[in-house]
């Protein structure tokens, strides 16, 4: 990609002599071309979106999803042809069984669909849309330079972060692993859109709420129990082993309703995963690893509140009224 790439949406097309400098550097088994735009899509019943659209290699087709619905992505070496996302086509054709043959019209042109994929979430919901390289760039309407990225396959025996390397150095342009990209991406969102604040926010606020109603819980627990304690003391129960046992019954009330929340956190993505809508969403380990994370960092500090009413507590209150 161009060497000032931050994120996949927004790309500064390369020339085509780009494409054979990149396959000149040594360990490049193969390179193709991939062209990625925008573009607006009609049904037959006049109902438009606009479309992300993805130009493949002509010839090998690397690019189209492996995941094929229904058809065949082989016949899009034939004109006027598409693969859709199977979110688009329920869009474009809402309330109707999965079929090849319709046609959508894209910038003049009558495409007939040949395939039905599932895609990768884009981060906007729009349609997804296959087709070979040079129909896509016709499809966008011309400009000098149309070449999004460059696809390359390492050689064997070379590693990712050597070709990457080798690829930068002899043509001074940006070259990435698919992983490397992606969380570029991500930190692109994080660093120059509001939503890591809007996030911020939310999760502050349920960190501070449950914080207080968990430490008033424990707090109003444990002053109902205050003669007990002080029983405890009076027998020469120590505060370390007082303070232990309001820890553990702290943890065990937080395994609890962790192992609780993360269960129906699971439920739900489990009972939506056929939504194509949130396809996407998953639960991650790093995700449920922080959240335990902060479940027991709550639990910690709504206990500190307990054990210094505990810790203070005279064991004489057991003979008070």
């Amino acid at each position: 990609m161009d060497a000032k790439t931050q994120y996949v949406d927004e790309v500064k097309a390369l020339t085509d002599q780009d494409l054979y400098r990149i396959r000149g550097v040594d360990g490049v088994q193969w390179a193709v071309p991939l062209f990625k735009g925008t573009t607006r899509a009609k049904a037959e019943d006049g109902k438009f979106r606009g479309v992300i659209l993805m130009g493949v290699d002509d010839s090998t087709l690397i690019g189209i999803p492996r995941n094929i619905v229904l058809g065949n992505t082989l016949v899009l070496h034939d004109p006027e042809t598409i693969a859709i996302d199977e979110v688009g086509y329920k869009f474009f054709f809402p309330d109707q069984p999965l079929q090849l043959g319709k046609t959508l019209e894209l910038n003049d042109h009558t495409l007939k669909i040949v395939a039905i994929v599932n895609s990768s979430a884009p981060f906007v919901n729009l349609p997804v849309f296959y087709t070979r390289y040079t129909q896509a760039v016709q499809l966008v309407g011309r400009e000098r330079n149309q070449l999004s990225f460059v696809l390359a396959k390492d050689a064997p025996g070379i590693s990712d972060r050597q070709l990457v390397s080798r690829i930068s150095n002899a043509t001074g342009l940006k070259a990435s692993t698919s992983e490397n990209f992606g969380w570029e991406t991500i930190w692109y969102y994080i660093n120059n859109t509001g939503i890591p604040i809007n996030f911020g926010i939310t999760v502050v606020i349920a960190l501070v709420v449950g914080t207080v109603v968990a430490g008033q819980t424990f707090y109003l627990f444990n002053l109902e129990n205050l003669k007990q304690f002080g029983v405890l003391k009076a027998i020469g129960v120590s505060n370390l082993r007082i303070v232990g046992m309001i820890l553990m019954q702290a943890a065990i009330v937080g395994a609890i309703g962790y192992g609780l929340g993360i269960s129906m956190t699971a439920a739900f993505f489990e009972a939506t995963k056929s939504n194509l809508d949130l396809r996407g969403f998953r639960l991650l380990p790093s995700v449920m690893q922080g959240t335990a994370a902060a479940v027991f960092l709550i639990i910690f500090l709504a206990s500190a509140f307990s054990v210094r009413r505990v810790i203070v507590l005279e064991p004489a209150v057991v003979f008070r009224g």
